[in-house]
């Protein structure tokens, strides 16, 4: 078993790193609010560490799941002194491809390796041990971690090298910005015509329509609940990531666009914390 540092325990973290603890390895967490990592401890066995730099200590494995580049940036900066040859970090945060790469660099010039290594799955998948992983990053690295993170992981695929992990992870979002937004319309269009959604997502369910936001959203959707994990605030700075990317290759975005400015309309209305599938709640019918 490794022993392993764990820093950031959001709704995302702190399943993670029960997982591994769970799964045997020698555990030490740290959060940014400290209480966090008490109740950690309280409910998994391992160390509460109050300094991010005194948990990585001796470790050989390191785990980040932060929120944004700035705050990935700052907890590595605090990190840095202690990271060893041998080393490896794994950031699990949905973070810039340019910020993966400089990490990388840093932590070659102290024998560590870095991997990128964003998730998908949504807090379910943190908790039930099933989440999707992109990571970028050196092979041997890989093959050093794989087993770790299969702890969490159900789906563990090496991309490419440093970066190619951020990257894979923006399309994944740009593909979701692109399905819910459809699903939204066709669920909206079913109401205004006085369709029984229930029985149109059973018609159509089955078909090239059919997707994981219809299977598991359509319901919800349809009664405007949106209580169901990942918050729009966390996809528009996701998109703002990919369409950053996007332009710096010259690829080409227009609905990615396009759906970020409407999760910007329901971020006016309010629904900063709402999911994802809360794109339906902008949609109204107009009168003819």
């Amino acid at each position: 078993m490794s022993k392993c540092a764990f820093l950031g325990l959001g709704v995302m973290g702190f399943p993670m790193a029960g997982h591994l603890s769970r799964s045997g390895h020698d555990v030490s967490v740290w959060n940014r609010t400290a209480s966090k990592s008490k109740t950690w401890a309280s409910k998994y066995k391992g160390e509460s560490e109050t300094d991010a730099a005194t948990a990585v200590f001796g470790k050989e494995f390191v785990f980040l799941c932060l929120g944004d580049d700035p705050d990935v940036e700052a907890v590595f900066d605090a990190i840095e002194p202690n990271l060893a040859a041998g080393m490896v970090v794994v950031d699990h945060t949905t973070a810039s491809a340019d910020l993966a790469r400089r990490l990388n660099e840093r932590c070659q010039k102290r024998g560590a390796s870095f991997i990128d290594a964003p998730i998908s799955g949504g807090q379910a998948g943190a908790e039930n041990g099933k989440l999707t992983i992109m990571c970028g990053g050196d092979e041997t690295a890989m093959d050093k971690a794989r087993p770790v993170m299969k702890s969490y992981g159900s789906r563990i695929t090496h991309i490419g090298e440093s970066g190619a992990g951020q990257l894979a992870k923006s399309v994944n979002q740009i593909c979701i910005a692109g399905i819910v937004q459809g699903l939204s319309e066709g669920i909206h269009f079913a109401e205004a015509n006085g369709l029984d959604v229930a029985k149109v997502i059973e018609a159509i369910s089955g078909g090239a329509a059919q997707s994981w936001q219809m299977e598991n959203r359509w319901k919800t959707m349809s009664e405007r609940e949106f209580e169901h994990g990942f918050a729009v605030d966390w996809m528009r700075k996701d998109l703002r990531i990919a369409l950053t990317a996007g332009n710096s290759a010259g690829a080409s975005l227009p609905v990615t666009a396009l759906v970020d400015q409407f999760y910007a309309d329901v971020q006016a209305a309010g629904g900063r914390r709402w999911d994802t599938s809360s794109l339906i709640a902008r949609l109204k019918k107009t009168e003819s």
